[in-house]
């Protein structure tokens, strides 16, 4: 069974940075793709970015294009979304999950972290 632990989050300012972690174990990560989902009171979950642990490959909603990075380091059997340039809208519980296959599609993963809440203050 694959356990996923996301930390990072907290409050921070607007035009602020946070990097949120997620920790797996149980199953190696190298067959599989991560993905970083976020959720706002009221809305629908999200899909934020993607990560290709076999060629390293990223993807990324437009709307944090150029402000978010997705990254993994194997060793540490961990996945990394840096989050540049928060704005108020970027508020959110954000998750990592894991699929066999990359998808946009929240509904396409099997496995799923606890979340960690992120707020960006204005």
């Amino acid at each position: 069974q694959v356990q996923l632990v996301e930390s990072g989050g907290g409050l921070v300012q607007a035009g602020g940075s946070l990097r949120l972690s997620c920790a797996a174990s149980g199953r190696t990560f190298s067959s599989y793709v991560m993905g970083w989902f976020r959720q706002a009171p009221g809305k629908e979950r999200e899909f934020v970015a993607g990560f290709t642990w076999i060629v390293g490959s990223t993807y990324y909603a437009d709307s944090v294009k150029g402000r978010f990075t997705v990254s993994g380091d194997a060793a540490k059997n961990t996945v990394y979304l840096q989050m540049n340039s928060l704005k108020p809208e970027d508020t959110a519980v954000y998750y990592c999950a894991r699929t066999r296959r990359y998808s946009r599609d929240y509904t396409s993963y099997d496995y799923w972290g606890q979340g960690t809440q992120v707020t960006v203050s204005s």
